[in-house]
């Protein structure tokens, strides 16, 4: 496993919904492990590829996803941190497809649903992502300044996340109405 440098932080974004279901009816983690492939692609057309769920070595719940964001293919191995009905917090240490090479990043995954009223619940999507020792030692080989990366991973980021927010509001909202 590569030195993650918490310190140092390559993309950061954070987007909301509503969801039209009382907060007792959603399953974050029960939504997320048991995501359809073809669901999870619907929730970014294009930049969503595959996901599946499984466990780690020592028994955590796992969901690897596999997705395009701006030039990046990202395969991510996100273990449960926290997985409750209202709060999952997946971590990855995730595989980097770029037009630099291949490297790693742990990505951070919180999503986490509040209720607004009876009926209707917000649902937050935030994403952050840290450079490894590897990540910054491939940057540097390429004459790829930290800050520059920045300038073009955030705004990849972002616009990946403000798209995917409101789809994954409207799968989860989905399957509380169904109990799935």
């Amino acid at each position: 496993m590569s030195d993650i440098r918490t310190d140092l932080v390559v993309t950061q974004s954070v987007f909301t919904a509503t969801i039209n279901a009382p907060l007792n009816k959603i399953d974050i983690a029960k939504w997320l492990f048991a995501l359809p492939n073809a669901e999870y692609r619907r929730c970014a057309p294009g930049d969503h590829i595959a996901c599946g769920s499984t466990v780690s070595d020592d028994g955590q719940p796992m969901s690897i996803n596999v997705e395009q964001v701006g030039p990046t293919l990202m395969i991510q191995h996100y273990i449960g941190e926290i997985t409750g009905p209202h709060h999952c917090r997946m971590v990855s240490l995730s595989d980097l497809f770029t037009p630099f090479g291949r490297y790693d990043a742990q990505v951070i995954w919180d999503l986490s649903v509040r209720q607004v009223d009876d009926d209707h619940c917000e649902f937050t999507n935030a994403v952050t992502a840290h450079p490894t020792i590897r990540y910054l030692a491939a940057l540097e080989e390429h004459g790829v300044a930290f800050g520059d990366a920045i300038k073009r991973s955030q705004p990849a980021g972002e616009d990946h996340n403000r798209r995917e927010t409101p789809l994954f509001a409207a799968s989860i909202e989905r399957a509380a109405r169904t109990g799935a």
